[in-house]
C-alpha cells in the first residue's frame, strides 16, 4: 500500500551541527524534502550552545528544529552498566561515542513516527561505525522508515560537502570544521587528519585548553556501585556528579588519549578522546571492587563486561542478553560502596585508596604476608602439599617436560 503523500516528504535529521548533519540538511532541502532536525545531547551543552545549533539550523534550511536532552535515559540505561563493569575498550577508551548511539537514534525513530515522517536522515560516512549503528536501530524500532545517507550513499568527502554548502550560500568556516567532534556525558571524540595515521597527534588546541593548577586531592563517594557526590558534596543524580566531574578533569587536561581498535567494518580505526570524568569514575571504581568483591566476583564480572563493551560497540545494544548482563553487573554492585581517593595533576590522576564499611581487607585479623592468626605452620604445609599435588602427578609421568637451569 502506498504512503500517504502528506508523509512523502517529511524527515526527521539526527542533528549535530557538525559538516556532515549541516550538509545533510541542506542537500535534502533542495531536494524537495521537509526537514525536521533533532539534536540529541548528553551533558556538556550549555544555553549558548543550543541557541546556536538552533540559529545553524535555520541557516541550512530545516523546517523545524528541536532539542532533547537524553542525559537521565543514557545513564540509567547505559552508563551506570559501563561503571559496573569498569568497561574500558583495549584497555583504555570507555565507549564515550558508541555507548549513545542508541539513544540517539531511538528518539530519532521514536520523533520520526510522532510527526508523521516518511524517513530519517544521519550524516554518517561509508567508512565508520555509526552508520551500522544507526541503520539498525531505525530498521528494528521503524521498519516502515526510509534511511537517507547521502554522505555515504554519494562517497562525498569533506572538501566537496564544504563546496557544496557555499555554492547554496551557506558559510562554512573550514578551519572550524576541521575536526570531527563528538561530545557526550560519557566524554569526547575527535577526528581528523592525524587519526587518519598511526603516527600524528593532534595538538592540544584542538582539544579542551587546560589551565595548569597545584595538585588536588578528591574524594569520590560511590553507592552501591554508582558515583554521587565529590568531597562529601552530594548532588542531585550521579549526571550531575559526572558533569560536575569532567570539569574539574578538564581544568587539569586529565582524560585525552587515543583509541586503536577494530571497527564494526574490519577496519582499524584511530581517534582521539577526552573523557575525565569517565576515566575518573571507572579507575576508582574499579580499586573500590577490588576491596569489596571477592575474587570469583571480580573475574566472572570482568568476562561479561568485557563481552558487554563489545556488543555496544558494535551496535548491538539491542540484544536480549544484554539485558541478562546487565541483570548481573547490577547484582555484583551490591556493596560497592564508600569513599575512593585520588590524586589530581596536570593531565594526570592517581589513585591513593579506599574507605569502605564493606572492606574485604580491613574484614580480617589477618595482614598479607605479616601477621595470620587463622591457622598454623602446619596447617599451611598440609595445604601446600595438596594445592600442589596434581601438578606432581603430572610432572612425575612426564618427566621430560620439565626445562630449567640451575644458575652458576
Amino acid at each position: 500500500m502506498k504512503k500517504k503523500n502528506s508523509r512523502k516528504k517529511k524527515i526527521v535529521l539526527a542533528f549535530s551541527g557538525g559538516l556532515d548533519t549541516c550538509f545533510v540538511a541542506r542537500y535534502l532541502s533542495d531536494k524537495g524534502y521537509e526537514v525536521h532536525s533533532l539534536f540529541l545531547y548528553s551533558g556538556q551543552t550549555n544555553e549558548e550552545e543550543l541557541n546556536n545549533i538552533d540559529v545553524l539550523a535555520g541557516e541550512v534550511g530545516v523546517k523545524s528544529h528541536k532539542a532533547i536532552d537524553i542525559s537521565q535515559d543514557y545513564y540509567q540505561n547505559c552508563i551506570r552498566y559501563l561503571v559496573a563493569g569498569n568497561v574500558l575498550r583495549n584497555g583504555n577508551y570507555p565507549l564515550s561515542v558508541s555507548s549513545e548511539r542508541y539513544f540517539q537514534a531511538a528518539r530519532v525513530a521514536k520523533y520520526a513516527e510522532q510527526i508523521g515522517a516518511c524517513g530519517v536522515a544521519h550524516g554518517s560516512t561509508g567508512a565508520g561505525n555509526d552508520q551500522v549503528r544507526f541503520d539498525t536501530v531505525i530498521s528494528v524500532l521503524a521498519p516502515d522508515l526510509e534511511i537517507f545517507a547521502p554522505v555515504r550513499d554519494d562517497k562525498l568527502t569533506r572538501e566537496e560537502e564544504i563546496s557544496y554548502l557555499k555554492h547554496q550560500g551557506v558559510n562554512i568556516n573550514q578551519e572550524q570544521h576541521k575536526y570531527s567532534l563528538n561530545e557526550g556525558l560519557w566524554g569526547t571524540s575527535i577526528g581528523g587528519d592525524e587519526t587518519l595515521t598511526s603516527h600524528r597527534s593532534i595538538k592540544d588546541s584542538s582539544n579542551h585548553n587546560h589551565n595548569h593548577k597545584e595538585n588536588r586531592e578528591l574524594a569520590l563517594s560511590f553507592e552501591q556501585g554508582e558515583c554521587t557526590g565529590i568531597n562529601q558534596s552530594k548532588f542531585n543524580n550521579p549526571v550531575e556528579t559526572i558533569e560536575a566531574l569532567n570539569q574539574i578533569g578538564k581544568d587539569y587536561g586529565i582524560g585525552m588519549d587515543y583509541h586503536t581498535g577494530d571497527t564494526i567494518i574490519g577496519e582499524k580505526g584511530r581517534i582521539a578522546f577526552q573523557a575525565p570524568a569517565a576515566l575518573m569514575i571507572i579507575k576508582a571504581h574499579h580499586l573500590l571492587e577490588k576491596h569489596t568483591l571477592t575474587k570469583h566476583q571480580m573475574q566472572w564480572k570482568n568476562h561479561i563486561a568485557d563481552w558487554y563493551g563489545s556488543m555496544l560497540h558494535e551496535g548491538l545494544y539491542m540484544e536480549p542478553a544484554m539485558r541478562d548482563a546487565e541483570k548481573f553487573l547490577e547484582s555484583s554492585q551490591q556493596y560497592v560502596t564508600g569513599e575512593v581517593y585520588i590524586q589530581l595533576r596536570d593531565k594526570d590522576f592517581k589513585l591513593l585508596g579506599i574507605k569502605s564499611p564493606y572492606d574485604l581487607m580491613e574484614a580480617s585479623n589477618n595482614q598479607y604476608g605479616e601477621k595470620y592468626t587463622g591457622w598454623d605452620a602446619e596447617d599451611v604445609k598440609g595445604f601446600i602439599k595438596i594445592y600442589s599435588n596434581s601438578l606432581k602427578n603430572y610432572y612425575g609421568l612426564h618427566r621430560e617436560l620439565i626445562n630449567y637451569e640451575y644458575s652458576q
